[in-house]
């Protein structure tokens, strides 16, 4: 059951506690009270500035559980406070390196303060949490997607068209990169629901997962480099960083241009064109 009062007090102390710096926003004139602005939280959690107002005033609002994950990643709360959250809402607090939409606070403040190198943060299983602007640019819009459509397995195997923005030459290198990056993730840590279905859910759809899943390989996606083919700047020769948060088991990926080519000047270029060219 939802603690109302709690939530509401919660909610708003951590509000209170933000600079908008803190979570990547300009912060656009004086301000009569500290802290985040109500709509600014709700803009960041993807609601209505009215129903969030409502969480803080306790008024007979009883939110999802996708909500409160939304919610705990808009205000940067800690893992601690993630779990308060969810316990005050009504919701068992996630397993640590659970597939939650939960992203590293850390992780999140990196982000929020690269503006030219694309970047964007993962959970273990693969799914897109958080992009900035440069990685929806060069990788198309993957964050808040419903479902497993953010999920990087998912999308290769079931949606195999999307495969364009990779070499040809790559497509099978890359699929025993997803498959053995996924075994590794899946048994890191004991039992995983979440990811055992996401496994047991591929086998069914896609023959070739089924395929590579038998050769049993495993290794976790580390640094490497990778050629992509984008729609509207040509060839990218870039080298994929990966920094890991231990605690959470989020990785963000940062996408830098490969020295002695010009993905440099391809990258400026496709930052000045903006994400809204990008078709996929």
């Amino acid at each position: 059951m939802t603690d109302r009062r709690e939530l509401g007090r919660f909610l708003r102390a951590r509000r209170e506690a933000l600079r908008p710096a803190d979570v990547g926003l300009i912060p656009g004139g004086r301000r009569r009270t500290p802290g985040l602005r109500r709509e600014e939280v709700a803009m960041l959690a993807n609601i209505s500035t009215d129903y969030y107002e409502r969480l803080e005033q306790a008024r007979g609002v009883n939110p999802s559980e996708a909500l409160i994950g939304a919610l705990a990643r808009a205000l940067r709360l800690s893992t601690d406070e993630r779990d308060h959250l969810y316990a005050v809402a009504g919701y068992q607090p996630p397993q640590h390196h659970s597939a939650d939409g939960y992203a590293d606070p850390g992780l999140m403040h990196i982000v929020d303060a690269l503006t030219d190198t694309p970047a964007q943060i993962v959970d273990e299983l693969g799914t897109v949490i958080v992009q900035n602007a440069a990685a929806v640019a060069l990788l198309g819009p993957l964050a808040n997607r419903p479902g497993r459509e953010g999920n990087g397995a998912w999308l290769w195997f079931t949606h195999p068209s999307g495969r364009g923005l990779y070499p040809q030459e790559d497509h099978a290198s890359l699929g025993r990169v997803i498959v053995a990056d996924l075994r590794a993730a899946v048994y890191r840590h004991g039992p995983h629901p979440a990811g055992e279905q996401l496994v047991n859910d591929l086998l069914e759809r896609s023959e070739e997962f089924s395929a590579i899943w038998e050769l049993g390989e495993v290794a976790t996606v580390r640094s490497a480099r990778k050629t992509l083919l984008h729609p509207h700047v040509g060839r990218l020769d870039l080298q994929c960083d990966v920094v890991l948060s231990p605690s959470t088991g989020n990785r963000l990926f940062l996408y830098r241009p490969q020295p002695g080519t010009d993905a440099a000047e391809r990258l400026e270029f496709l930052r000045v064109l903006g994400h809204q060219t990008f078709t996929t």
